[in-house]
């Protein structure tokens, strides 16, 4: 990163140039503003008989026994851009109509985020389905925008499936070797997908919640797909005009353009933001809130920032109220 200077918008004349001129290229400029994967959390390993279990490290700060770790179910799957993503099942409430399709933010991936998709679909009565993004925990490949849309594509579409494709998962190489395949960021792919974990979740029961830059794929998914209904937790209105606030327009060199999208969104839209939010302006929320064509109650959380929206009591309250009583239950 280069040296403090005169700063525009936030930003120094040297970091402008290293954005925008090593190389001058939005995916380029998108995977430096936004995409910051932490060294894995986790691996996954998979026995002789292709049974696949979950291993934390202590950064997942792991808040649960080792029952409710055991009942965390993990795979990956390829998506159409030909990497591999970690995918995670969480089974919060097995009675429960709705699954959450969570993408989660830029910094964490499924290690530390299981203890919270625990938590929290225990208290909203809904299981959780999540993934690693390209580059994140144990996916392959690299993260970028359009590795974000594929990376959710592929997710939406294993959950929804009632067969297991078996030739989506590289089970056979570790089969063949008989030994576990022990795994951290792999090359090939990790463990398959068990035969018994077919989901079958129909469109009008999945939520797709996105959280920061989880949004953005959020948004394009549901500009393209109708489901139950769609949160948006610290949405963002497009990179570029994060990087510079005072961005009026979509400019053809943009990074997640979610502004553009979410006009399209047929579901019902529920729009939780800070509004002492310090990485993602509150005024992001806000106009994401306008433009959707079916959005619901908003959630502004007073005096919240960006990481801290959960540990206020009218989070989990406005979720509940939600889900519960605003959705379809029955």
């Amino acid at each position: 990163m280069p040296e403090q200077g005169p700063r525009m918008n936030g930003f120094s004349l040297g970091e402008l140039c290293w954005l925008f001129c090593c190389p001058p290229c939005p995916s380029r400029i998108a995977a430096k503003l936004a995409f910051l994967p932490p060294e894995p959390t986790y691996s996954v390993q998979t026995d002789a008989n292709g049974t696949c279990s979950l291993h934390l490290n202590e950064r997942a700060d792991w808040q649960y026994s080792q029952r409710e770790l055991d009942a965390v179910e993990v795979f990956d799957t390829r998506t159409s851009r030909g990497n591999r993503v970690g995918c995670m099942f969480v089974r919060c409430a097995p009675n429960s109509r709705y699954t959450l399709l969570f993408s989660h933010g830029n910094a964490v991936d499924l290690g530390q985020m299981c203890s919270f998709y625990i938590g929290l679909g225990s208290r909203i009565n809904c299981n959780v389905f999540s993934y690693d993004y390209s580059g994140y925990g144990v996916s392959t490949g690299k993260p970028s925008e359009k590795n974000l849309y594929a990376d959710i594509e592929a997710a939406w579409q294993v959950l929804r499936s009632k067969l297991h494709d078996s030739t989506s998962c590289p089970l056979a190489c570790a089969l063949d070797r008989q030994k576990p395949m022990h795994l951290a960021r792999p090359e090939s792919g990790m463990a398959h997908m068990p035969h018994e974990l077919r989901y079958g979740v129909t469109p009008e029961n999945v939520i797709l919640y996105g959280q920061s830059i989880g949004t953005v794929p959020t948004v394009d998914l549901a500009a393209r797909y109708e489901c139950a209904a769609v949160i948006l937790h610290s949405p963002l209105m497009s990179g570029l005009r994060v990087a510079f606030p005072d961005t009026r327009k979509t400019y053809c060199f943009d990074a997640f353009p979610s502004i553009d999208k979410v006009s399209k969104v047929a579901s019902p839209v529920l729009v939780i933001h800070g509004t002492e939010d310090e990485v993602i302006d509150f005024s992001h929320g806000l106009a994401i809130y306008e433009r959707c064509p079916r959005a619901v109650e908003p959630l502004w959380v007073e005096g919240a920032g960006h990481n801290d929206i959960e540990l206020y009591a009218q989070y989990l309250e406005r979720l509940k109220q939600f889900i519960s009583f605003e959705l379809p239950n029955s």
